[in-house]
C-alpha cells in the first residue's frame, strides 16, 4: 500500500499539472519527474507479483531517468545559471546516460547495482539540497525566498519521518509511512510551484489544514465502512493513505469529467457552471441599466450642482462674516465631493474604451508610488518594492490600471492613520504558453471583517464615513475588461493583501 500511494499519487500530480494547462518550463519538469516516480514505484509494486528481469531492468532505468529529471527541475525552479552549477549537472547528466547504457551490458546482473543506483540518486538529491540552501541564502527577503524556504524545511522534516520505517527493524511496531510522506512532499511542491499566491505559511497551514481534515475524516468514515462490511480489520495507515489519495483527486477527476461530459453532451457544462453564468448574465443586465441611467443622471445633477457651488463662491467673495464664510466653504466643498461622486459613477456605468498595449507593469507601479510622493499622501508609511525584475509585459491600459493601483494604495493608507507598511510585490506564473503575472499590495492596516470582504466590491457599498462606494467596484471592472481577476484576503487587525492576476502579452 505504500508504494502504491506514492505511485498513484505521482501519477495525480502529472495529471492534475496536464488537464489545469501548465506549460511552464518549470511545471512539465515536475511533472516528468513526477512522470518517473510513477513508473519506478509502479514496478516496484509489480515485481511483488511478477520478479522479472524486464521489470528489473525497467526500474534502474526510471531510477536512472530520475536524476537527470531531478537536476532539470532544479534548473527552473532557481533559475541559477552559474557556469559551476552548470558543469555539475552535465557531470550528473552524463553519469545517468552511462548508467542507463551499462544496463545494456552484462554489468545489469551486477546485485549491487540497484543499491549503487539509489546512492547516486541520493547522492543528486543531497546536491540539489545543498545548492538550493545556498541559493535561498542569497536571495534578499521576498516571496520566493519564503516559498523556497518552505521547501528547505520540509525535506528535513520528512527524512525524519521517514526513518521510523526502521523503527520495526529495531523491535517496535510502527506501519510503514514512508510511501505517504513522499507523496505528501510531492504535493507540497506541487503548492510551491502552481500557486505562487499562497506567499505567507498560515496560506500553505491553511490548505494542508484542510486536506488533513479531509482525509482524517474520509480515513474514519472508511474504516467503519470496511470493519460493518469486511471479517478482517483494514490497517489504518492504509486507509488513511486511501484516503488521501481520494481527497488529491478529486479536482483532476471534477476536470476529466467536465471535458468528457462536454464532449459528448455540450449543453452539460450547465451541471458545472449554470448558478455562476446566471450571476454573470444578471451582472451584465445591471451594468447595462447603470450605462443607460448614468448619463441622464448625471446631467440632471451636475448642471444644478455647478449653479450651486457658483453662487456659493459668489456668496463667500461678499460674505460680512467668518461664519458665513466657513458655512459657504461647507457648501462648497460637498458640491466638489458630491462632483467626484458623480464622476466615479460616470467612470463604472460607461463603457470605456481600453488602449491595450505592452507595459511593464513595474513601471506602472512606480509612477503610482511616485505620485503617493509627490502629493505628500504616504508621508508616514513605509513603502516596500518587492518588485521580480524578469517579469513579462502585461497588455494593459496604462492609466486605467494605474487607476486601480492608485485606488488599491489609497486604501491601504486610509487603513494606516498611525503608519504602516504598504508592500508592492510582482510575480511571474508559467500557466500555459501565454503565461501570466500576479500583483499584491499589501497593508498592515485595520484590516476588514469578514462580513465587509463578500462585500467591498459591490458599487455603493462602503464601511467609510465619506465615499460613494465605487472605488473598488471601479476597480473590479477594469481589471475583467483586462481579462483578469481580483481578490482581497484581510484578517482583522493584522491587515488586507489585494492580489491581482493578469494574462501575460503575447
Amino acid at each position: 500500500m505504500d508504494t502504491f500511494t506514492l505511485a498513484a499519487t505521482s501519477f495525480i500530480i502529472c495529471l492534475s499539472l496536464i488537464l489545469t494547462g501548465k506549460k511552464g518550463k518549470l511545471h512539465m519538469s515536475f511533472a516528468g519527474l513526477c512522470a518517473a516516480v510513477f513508473i519506478w514505484q509502479s514496478v516496484v509494486f509489480l515485481r511483488d507479483f511478477f520478479d522479472t528481469y524486464f521489470l528489473m531492468i525497467l526500474e534502474n532505468l526510471a531510477l536512472l531517468a530520475m536524476a537527470p529529471l531531478i537536476l532539470r527541475f532544479f534548473h527552473h525552479l532557481t533559475r541559477n545559471k552559474s557556469f559551476v552549477l552548470r558543469g555539475v549537472v552535465i557531470i550528473f547528466f552524463m553519469v545517468s546516460i552511462t548508467g542507463i547504457f551499462s544496463l545494456l551490458t552484462k554489468l545489469s546482473e551486477w546485485p549491487y547495482l540497484n543499491f549503487v543506483i539509489l546512492s547516486y540518486l541520493l547522492i543528486v538529491l543531497v546536491f540539489c539540497y545543498v545548492s538550493l540552501w545556498s541559493y535561498v541564502k542569497k536571495l534578499p527577503p521576498s516571496t520566493e525566498k519564503k516559498r523556497l524556504g518552505y521547501l528547505l524545511v520540509a525535506c528535513p522534516v520528512a527524512l525524519l519521518l521517514i526513518c521510523l520505517d526502521f523503527l520495526p527493524r529495531l523491535g517496535y511496531s510502527f506501519p510503514p509511512i514512508s510511501g505517504l510522506v513522499w507523496a505528501a512532499l510531492l504535493y507540497l511542491v506541487l503548492l510551491v510551484i502552481a500557486y505562487p499566491q499562497l506567499n505567507e505559511l498560515h496560506d500553505f497551514f491553511a490548505r494542508a489544514l484542510v486536506i488533513f481534515i479531509s482525509t482524517i475524516s474520509g480515513a474514519i468514515i472508511f474504516y467503519f465502512v470496511a470493519l460493518f462490511f469486511s471479517p478482517s480489520t483494514p490497517s489504518f495507515t492504509s486507509v488513511i493513505m486511501a484516503s488521501f489519495l481520494i481527497v488529491i483527486s478529486l479536482t483532476p477527476l471534477k476536470m476529466i469529467l467536465k471535458k468528457v461530459f462536454s464532449y459528448f453532451y455540450p449543453d452539460s457544462k450547465d451541471v458545472f457552471t449554470s448558478l455562476y453564468e446566471f450571476d454573470e448574465k444578471l451582472e451584465k443586465e445591471k451594468a447595462f441599466m447603470l450605462a443607460e441611467m448614468a448619463p441622464v443622471l448625471a446631467h440632471e445633477i451636475r448642471n444644478p450642482l455647478g449653479s450651486i457651488k457658483g453662487a456659493a463662491q459668489y456668496l463667500k467673495s461678499e460674505a460680512a462674516s467668518e461664519e458665513q464664510k466657513n458655512l459657504l466653504d461647507v457648501i462648497i466643498e460637498e458640491s466638489n465631493r458630491l462632483n467626484t461622486v458623480v464622476h466615479q459613477f460616470m467612470d463604472y456605468a460607461r463603457p470605456y474604451k481600453l488602449n491595450f498595449k505592452a507595459q511593464n507593469v513595474n513601471v506602472i507601479i512606480q509612477k503610482a508610488i511616485s505620485i503617493l510622493a509627490a502629493n505628500k499622501l504616504a508621508e508616514n508609511i513605509n513603502i516596500v518594492r518587492e518588485l521580480n525584475h524578469d517579469l513579462p509585459n502585461a497588455d494593459v491600459d496604462e492609466q486605467q490600471f494605474l487607476q486601480v493601483i492608485l485606488n488599491i494604495a489609497l486604501n491601504g493608507i486610509e487603513a494606516m492613520p498611525q503608519g504602516g507598511t504598504l508592500t508592492f510585490r510582482t510575480s511571474n506564473i508559467d500557466t500555459g504558453p501565454e503565461g501570466a503575472i500576479t500583483i499584491t499590495i499589501r497593508d498592515t492596516g485595520s484590516g476588514i471583517d469578514k462580513e465587509e470582504i463578500k462585500n467591498i466590491f459591490k458599487p455603493f457599498y462602503t464601511t467609510k464615513k465619506r465615499g460613494a462606494g465605487l472605488g473598488l467596484a471601479i476597480c473590479q471592472k477594469i481589471i475583467k475588461e483586462h481579462g483578469g481577476f481580483i481578490r482581497v484576503k484581510s484578517i482583522p487587525g493584522q491587515g488586507t493583501v489585494f492580489f491581482i492576476k493578469l494574462r501575460a502579452a503575447l
